[in-house]
């Protein structure tokens, strides 16, 4: 049951909401790899302060641990990581190759957005009204995560909607399961590290190797090319 007085909190929870889908069609919008980092950072401190503000209204101690676990590792270590090991490819001021022009793609994005609002608005209808944004928007933001990975040509923006589909679907389950075990929440954050981990290896891999990470092109490379 939520804690009384508890309005400001919801109405709070319903702007960061908004503003997370907001910054997610960001991600299409962008040309620039150091701005779709950016956008991801600022992603996290919005969903880390939803987790922030639906422990209020729950009472629920374990978002706030949540919402440190989110800063701690998405908006400080994994910037950090990256921005070392993939320095220059990901400072370079040069536009990424998208599969659409962004008009389009945009127009696409808020076609994807408002079909899930539609699929989720039974589960809207049956659960609390405090919280009830945090479901579409987040399998909102999970959808149009997916559709970034798509339409981008270059590994780093497509690890970007890969983790922008993470922070979606974590918008959504802490809105499902506000108690969820603290367990839970440090094995999600774990697995995300070793996720970028592994795929910034590989970046900068290919970037080494071929000089560039378009994903596009390396259908054209050869097994036994060196």
């Amino acid at each position: 049951m939520p804690i009384p007085d508890t309005t400001f909190a919801q109405h709070l929870n319903l702007l960061c909401a908004g503003l997370f889908l907001l910054v997610t069609l960001g991600l299409i919008a962008t040309r620039q790899v150091l701005a779709s980092v950016r956008i991801f950072i600022l992603q996290s401190c919005l969903l880390a302060i939803s987790a922030l503000l639906i422990g209020l209204v729950y009472g629920s101690p374990h978002l706030f641990a949540v919402a440190a676990i989110t800063v701690v590792t998405k908006v400080f270590l994994i910037p950090l990581f990256l921005r070392r090991r993939l320095g220059p490819d990901m400072h370079a001021r040069r536009e990424v190759d998208i599969s659409v022009g962004i008009p389009t793609a945009l127009l696409v994005a808020l076609g994807l957005t408002g079909f899930a609002y539609f699929v989720m608005h039974p589960l809207v209808q049956a659960t609390t009204a405090d919280i009830s944004a945090n479901m579409p928007v987040g399998t909102a933001v999970l959808i149009v995560g997916s559709y970034a990975i798509l339409v981008r040509r270059e590994a780093l923006p497509q690890l970007m909607g890969l983790l922008a589909m993470e922070n979606g679907a974590f918008l959504a389950g802490i809105s499902i399961a506000p108690d969820l075990p603290l367990i839970a929440e440090l094995a999600a954050a774990f697995d995300v590290i070793i996720i970028v981990v592994v795929l910034g290896l590989l970046t900068k891999k290919i970037h080494e190797r071929i000089g560039h990470t378009t994903v596009g092109e390396l259908d054209d490379l050869k097994e036994g090319e060196a």
